[in-house]
């Protein structure tokens, strides 16, 4: 079974805050973005590398290829997967990835979402797998960073 430290939904992935504090926090060595679009884009990992800790190394997979992947993973890896939105993260526990708890870090505010917490905004659709999520087991947290308390998660079914 793969050692997932954490996983967390931020809009910008991979960044200072992601870098510099979750991942000494939590104590991981690879951060794993699982993104559809950025596994393709070498400009946005380059720039997402220049973020990480020397540390730990990184790796931009598809959502289908952390499914079928991750399973491999050693036990010496303390994974951090950065997910972009609940519908990812939810495909990702649908596919078997086991996942255990999630971090609601950072979700911009636009068009047909509502702000529900200091640094979250939702639509009906990102409250559908946060639902979902939530009766598969997967434990939710509404969290910036580490040092701060966590917010209660029924502000997101509100």
């Amino acid at each position: 079974m793969p050692n997932i430290v954490l996983t967390r939904i931020d809009n910008r992935l991979v960044h200072g805050q992601v870098a510099t504090q979750w991942c000494g926090a939590i104590g991981a060595n690879l951060i794993l973005v699982a993104n559809d679009e950025v596994a393709g884009n070498k400009l946005r990992q380059g720039l997402m590398d220049m973020a990480a800790p020397s540390y730990a190394a990184m790796r931009y997979w598809t959502i289908q290829k952390t499914i079928d992947t991750i399973h491999k993973a050693s036990d010496k890896q303390k994974i951090f997967i950065v997910c972009e939105n609940p519908t990812d993260v939810l495909r990702l526990v649908e596919g078997g990835v086991p996942l255990k708890k999630v971090n609601i870090g950072n979700m911009h505010m636009a068009e047909g979402k509502r702000q529900v917490a200091g640094s979250v905004a939702v639509d009906d659709k990102d409250v559908a797998a946060f639902a979902r999520l939530r009766e598969l087991g997967v434990e939710l947290e509404i969290r910036r960073v580490p040092t701060e308390a966590a917010e209660s998660i029924e502000k997101l079914f509100k």
